[in-house]
């Protein structure tokens, strides 16, 4: 049986779920739900997650919504053996440090620079830029002399990592001054399962929304 993703492409952490799917090889039904139209606050969603956010599944009854948590459940209850979260505690506790550098620090610190730009029209804010740079740099610095970001395998951390760099790079915000997330974020490209279909396709339609957002705001 598939588990039900409720979820909208251009959403990085929606696509962090959909990169956990394929490296476990995990069905999963795409829902979509349309933000912008307010599918989120409809009684049917808010009874599996009054939160109202996405991605959000629902695994045979159980509703779960966070990226990261689920990575995490679908690794624990359908992984195996898999690397993507190590059992070992210590390999464990760098994977877990690294997405929760992800969830609070590096994807908010682009959200707060790049989306009042994009969604209210305000101009670009050069601290929440110098901020933003400042976690690029501490993602540098993991990286160095790691091959991915928690280690020399692919985890969790990498995938949903990857996510919120290919959003950032999409948006137009340069990496090229960190060499290590440079050469890491091909690395994954070339090495996440099925990453075209998981993350890349879901990157066009930002990169197409951005576009059209831009537009309007400039006539």
């Amino acid at each position: 049986m598939a588990i039900d993703l409720y979820y909208t492409p251009g959403s990085a952490p929606c696509r962090a779920v959909l990169l956990f799917a394929a490296a476990l090889n995990i069905n999963v039904n795409h829902n979509l739900v349309d933000l912008r139209a307010g599918e989120q606050l409809k009684p049917d969603f808010l009874k599996l997650n009054p939160q109202h956010t996405v991605p959000t599944i629902v695994d045979d009854g159980f509703s779960l919504w966070e990226s990261r948590a689920i990575g995490r459940y679908l690794v624990n209850q359908y992984g195996g053996d898999s690397e993507l979260y190590p059992k070992d505690p210590k390999a464990r506790a760098v994977v877990d440090q690294r997405l929760d550098f992800d969830l609070g620090s590096l994807y908010p610190k682009f959200a707060q620079y790049f989306y009042p730009q994009i969604f209210g029209g305000q101009p670009a804010n050069e601290e929440h830029l110098k901020q933003l740079k400042g976690s690029l740099d501490f993602l540098n610095t993991f990286l160095e002399g790691s091959k991915y970001a928690a280690g020399e395998g692919l985890t969790l951390a990498d995938l949903s990592l990857v996510a919120t760099v290919s959003t950032i790079d999409t948006a137009g915000i340069s990496i090229a001054e960190y060499p290590n997330v440079v050469r890491w974020y091909e690395l994954v490209k070339k090495t996440a399962p099925n990453y075209e279909e998981a993350n890349g396709k879901g990157l066009k339609m930002f990169k197409l929304m951005i576009d059209n957002l831009k537009l309007k705001t400039e006539l």
